[in-house]
């Protein structure tokens, strides 16, 4: 074997929440890797709340339990008992309640949390070396290995390179792989709000033409004062202008999208945003590559699917490449990634049409549309079978289940 600074069974190019838990998944099943990230762990694990947070659905909450992670996040999170989803503040509304033995549908957590437990997790794993931060230089693959060169000299070998950036992967692009993408021509407004009322677990989808507003519920804070995420979708160009509300405008604005539904707010984190897109990799695989999370796939956050597809991803290739291991194939075997991309393509890509097509669907202005939509929802409501699927896709339990997501080693 060629010499090199750090061997290792895979290379993952990013450290983010997928990436990460792919780390640990692997290390979990007695395989190794080499996670690189250019980002300085520091400043991604600062103390202050920056109103950045994620729903883990049922399905990936009991894989992180299984593979050591959850331990650090128990009593961290907030559970969501009911989606409630509306077509403005119409008073009609569809629920997703769990039935008295299925638990949450999810648990909210702030991103801050879900990636310093992370971060701990890995760093007292064995099997887990973390470069970060570290910049890639140099990214071959050939028959024999995957190759990285860091920006200081320092080499990293592994029978398989696995893409984990993001929406921007580099490492897709290198590879040719072509993607389907659009902007929808609207940035979502993120942060949290104390306020008045108890949230009592509920998170909320209300639907405006002008784009979807989500009222998240979060854990109270060290006083005691009920707090809730907030995902504010808004005209591209209208972006500027309500980051640039102070925070006592800002709320007063919160509160009219909600109709005083949790009482007085109050802004209690900084305000961020980014555009939205749709992107949707033509293969998530390539010679000795694997991609998962966001490299392979970005959706709208209409539904809060996008990091519960990339643990999806997790779950599903952590398999995939167990197995291999266990009859002694090399991980970068061309069947092996074959398997994995069948088992994620019409997963990914349902989740995907189905979040484009709501998020066009509840953009339609005019009565007709506002009828067809509540008609639809009300649709939903009492057709029990139809019901009873969207409550399994919220949890993250449609399709051939991985064993990680049923609980179980794979």
């Amino acid at each position: 074997m060629e010499s090199a600074d750090f061997n290792s069974d895979v290379i993952i190019l990013g450290g983010g929440l997928v990436g990460l838990t792919l780390a640990i998944a692997l290390n979990a099943h007695g395989l190794s890797s080499t996670v690189i990230d250019p980002a300085d762990p520091q400043a991604m694990l600062a103390t202050s709340f920056d109103g950045r947070a994620s729903a883990v659905a049922s399905a990936p909450w009991r894989m992180l339990q299984t593979i050591g992670v959850g331990t650090r996040l128990e009593g961290k999170g907030c559970p969501i008992e009911t989606i409630r989803v509306t077509d403005g503040l119409t008073p009609e509304a569809l629920l997703f309640e769990p039935g008295e033995d299925d638990g949450a549908v999810g648990i909210m957590f702030e991103n801050r949390l879900l990636r310093t437990a992370l971060r701990e997790t890995a760093l007292a794993a064995s099997g887990i070396n973390l470069l970060m931060p570290a910049r890639p230089a140099e990214v071959t693959r050939d028959a024999t290995a995957a190759r990285v060169t860091l920006a200081d000299g320092r080499t990293v070998r592994a029978p398989l390179l696995i893409g984990a950036e993001g929406r921007r992967s580099p490492t897709r692009d290198a590879a040719g792989i072509r993607i389907a993408h659009w902007r929808y021509h609207h940035a979502a407004i993120i942060g949290s709000v104390n306020h008045e009322r108890p949230h009592r677990g509920v998170a909320h989808e209300i639907f405006y033409p002008q784009g979807p507003f989500a009222i998240l519920p979060l854990v109270d804070d060290a006083e005691g004062r009920h707090r809730s995420a907030i995902v504010w979708t808004v005209a591209e160009g209208d972006a500027a202008a309500m980051l640039g509300l102070g925070p006592r405008a800002f709320a007063a604005e919160a509160e009219k999208k909600m109709g005083g539904l949790l009482g007085k707010l109050e802004l209690c984190s900084a305000l961020s945003s980014y555009p939205l897109g749709f992107h949707h990799a033509a293969n998530i695989t390539g010679q000795r590559l694997a991609l998962v999370g966001d490299a392979a796939h970005g959706i709208h956050p209409i539904a809060g699917q996008g990091l519960n597809l990339g643990f999806r991803d997790v779950a599903a290739l952590t398999e995939v490449l167990v197995e291999g291991a266990r009859l002694g194939l090399d991980l970068g075997d061309a069947q092996l990634l074959a398997r994995y991309e069948r088992w994620r393509a019409l997963d990914t890509f349902m989740v995907a049409a189905a979040t484009d097509s709501l998020t066009r669907l509840f953009g339609l202005r005019g009565r007709t549309a506002s009828a067809v939509r509540r008609f639809g929802l009300g649709a939903v409501e009492r057709i029990g079978p139809l019901k009873r699927r969207f409550m399994a896709e919220a949890r993250g339990e449609t399709g051939k289940l991985p064993k990680l997501l049923q609980g179980l080693h794979a």
